[in-house]
C-alpha cells in the first residue's frame, strides 16, 4: 500500500499545483507535456522504486557455492544476459526458459534495469523544461493583467467596466510590442515537439534499439497464432536471465558459477514502456499538429480571423478583420491568451473597448499592412511593471 500512498502524493501535488486559480499561458497540447507527461513519468519512477510491490527486483539461484545475497548483488550491479537465438522455443522441452540455453551462442546483455528509475525521473524533468523556459520568458504577464478578472467575477458593473477599460488601455498602449513575447512562445512550442521526438530515440538507445518498433511488435504479437509466436516483451524485458560469477577455489584456481536470475522488476518495466510508446507517439503527433496550427496563424491572417471569431462571437466580422490587420503576431497571441483567461462576456466587452480605442486613434486604411513576420521583433513593452510583479515560483 505504500506505493499507492506515494502515487497519491504525486496526484495531490499535481492537484494543488495546477488546479488553483492561475492564468493560462499556453494551450492544451503544451499542458500535456509538462502536466500530464511529467506526472506520468514521475509516478512510474516511484512505482519501479517501490520494492514492496514485487519483492526483490532480482533473485538468483546457483549451485550453492556462492551465497544467495552475494550473487544477487553481483548480478544486479553488473549485468545479466540472454541468448536471442533461444527465443520462441518451447519452454519445458526445448529450453528451460525463453532466451536461455547453451552458452556457446550470441548473447544479449541486460544492465538497463539499474537505470530505469533514473531515466524516468530525468525524462520527467525534460518534459518540464520547455514550460519552465516559457514561464520565465513570460514573467507572469498574463497573470498580472488579468488579476481579479479570471473565473467568476463578483465585482459590480462599474468596477468590472473599469477593469475592462484598464485592460483595453494596456493593449492599446503596448500595441505592436509583443512580438518577443510570441517568439518565446513559439520557440518553446517547438521545443516540446523536439523533446518528445528526442525522447523516443533516447529511450530506443537506452533499450538497445528495441523501442522504436516495440509497440507495433506487441500489437503484431497479440494477433498471431498462440502456438507460433514469441513475446517481444519477454525478449526486451526478460523475466529470467543468466549470470556468470567467477571466484577463486581452494587451490587458487578460477571457478565459474552460473546462476539463473529472476528479474521481477521487468514485469513492471514492460508495462510501463508499452504505455510510454503509445503515449509518446500520440503526443508527438499532437505536438506536430500544434506547430502546423501555429505556423498557419503566423503566416495567414485569415486563420487569425477565424480563431478570433470563434471566441469573439458577437463581434462584427468587419471589426474582427480590421483588428487583425492592425495588430501584429505578438498582440494577437496576447489577445488569444486573454480569451482563455476571461469569460465570454468579459472578453467581448474588453475587445469592444479596445476596438473603439483603435477607431478613435486613427482611421482604418484599406492599405494597412498585415501582421509582419515574427522575424521583425519589436522591444518588449516596458511599462508592464505598473500592473504588479509575478510572485509565483
Amino acid at each position: 500500500m505504500a506505493v499507492f500512498g506515494l502515487v497519491s502524493a504525486v496526484a495531490g501535488f499535481v492537484k494543488v499545483r495546477y488546479l488553483q486559480d492561475k492564468a493560462i499561458i499556453d494551450n492544451m497540447v503544451f499542458r500535456c507535456h509538462y502536466r500530464i507527461t511529467s506526472a506520468i513519468l514521475f509516478a512510474c519512477c516511484i512505482i519501479v522504486t517501490a520494492n514492496n510491490l514485487i519483492g526483490d527486483p532480482i533473485s538468483c539461484i546457483n549451485d550453492g557455492a556462492v551465497p544467495g545475497h552475494v550473487i544477487n548483488t553481483y548480478c544486479w550491479i553488473t549485468y545479466t544476459f540472454t541468448l536471442p537465438g533461444q527465443h520462441g522455443r518451447t519452454m519445458g522441452t526445448e529450453v528451460a526458459h525463453s532466451g536461455l540455453g547453451n552458452d556457446n551462442q550470441e548473447r544479449t546483455y541486460h544492465s538497463y534495469y539499474q537505470w530505469v528509475p533514473f531515466m524516468l525521473f530525468f525524462q520527467g524533468l525534460l518534459f518540464y523544461v520547455p514550460h519552465w523556459i516559457w514561464k520565465n520568458w513570460e514573467e507572469g504577464r498574463m497573470r498580472m493583467i488579468t488579476e481579479g478578472m479570471r473565473g467568476v467575477s463578483t465585482a459590480s458593473p462599474a468596477e468590472r467596466k473599469a477593469r475592462h477599460e484598464r485592460l483595453a488601455q494596456y493593449l492599446y498602449d503596448s500595441a505592436n510590442t509583443h512580438n518577443t513575447y510570441s517568439f518565446g512562445y513559439f520557440i518553446c512550442e517547438a521545443l516540446n515537439f523536439i523533446n518528445v521526438v528526442g525522447n523516443i530515440f533516447f529511450v530506443d538507445k537506452f533499450l538497445g534499439g528495441a523501442f522504436l518498433t516495440y509497440g507495433s511488435d506487441v500489437l503484431r504479437f497479440s494477433n498471431m497464432n498462440q502456438e507460433n509466436r514469441s513475446d517481444p516483451m519477454i525478449e526486451i524485458f526478460p523475466r529470467v536471465t543468466k549470470c556468470t560469477f567467477h571466484k577463486y577455489g581452494a587451490s587458487g584456481s578460477i571457478q565459474k558459477h552460473d546462476a539463473l536470475c529472476v528479474l521481477a522488476l521487468n514485469i513492471l518495466n514492460e508495462k510501463i514502456y508499452i504505455f510510454l510508446w503509445f503515449w509518446f507517439i500520440i503526443l508527438a503527433v499532437a505536438s506536430g499538429l500544434a506547430i502546423i496550427y501555429s505556423a498557419a496563424i503566423v503566416m495567414m491572417p485569415t486563420t487569425r480571423e477565424a480563431v478570433l471569431r470563434r471566441r469573439f462571437r458577437k463581434a462584427d466580422p468587419v471589426d474582427v478583420c480590421n483588428l487583425i490587420r492592425r495588430v501584429q503576431i505578438g498582440d494577437f497571441l496576447m489577445i488569444h491568451l486573454l480569451g482563455q483567461n476571461l469569460n465570454v462576456t468579459s472578453y467581448g466587452e474588453m475587445l469592444h473597448t479596445f476596438i473603439n480605442m483603435l477607431d478613435e486613434s486613427r482611421p482604418i486604411s484599406g492599405d494597412t499592412p498585415s501582421a509582419p513576420s515574427t522575424l521583425e521583433m519589436a522591444p518588449m513593452y516596458p511599462a508592464i511593471e505598473k500592473y504588479g510583479k509575478e510572485t509565483e515560483t
